[in-house]
């Protein structure tokens, strides 16, 4: 058998098991965070905007960690940038056809 047969596939410096679970914990309580908000009273504008924030935390910390983005700098901001600038676009092509769907709802 050859040398390269057994080569093992590490993962990247600095990321370590304990590294891998305060990730999820911290995503964990991000989650809950969020549930709790739709249970309690608060007006919508910041509900909404409070569970995008918190949402956009969560994918950051999934794409970093567990999609190893973190430790290729140049890829992550590649690949985010313009995904980002792409759902604010959407997000501008979208939204008068959501205020007309609120328009179309009975009272």
């Amino acid at each position: 058998m050859s040398d390269h047969a057994h080569v093992q596939q590490h993962a990247p410096a600095g990321a370590t098991t304990k590294v891998f679970m305060v990730v999820w914990f911290a995503l964990l309580a991000l989650t809950a965070i969020e549930v709790f908000l739709a249970y309690i009273q608060t007006p919508l504008a910041i509900m909404l905007t409070l569970l995008i924030g918190l949402s956009g935390i969560k994918a950051v910390l999934i794409i970093a960690y567990f999609m190893h983005m973190k430790f290729e700098k140049m890829s992550l901001i590649m690949t985010l940038f313009p995904m980002l600038v792409f759902c604010i676009l959407m997000l501008f092509v979208f939204m008068p056809d959501a205020q007309r769907a609120l328009d179309l709802r009975p009272r």
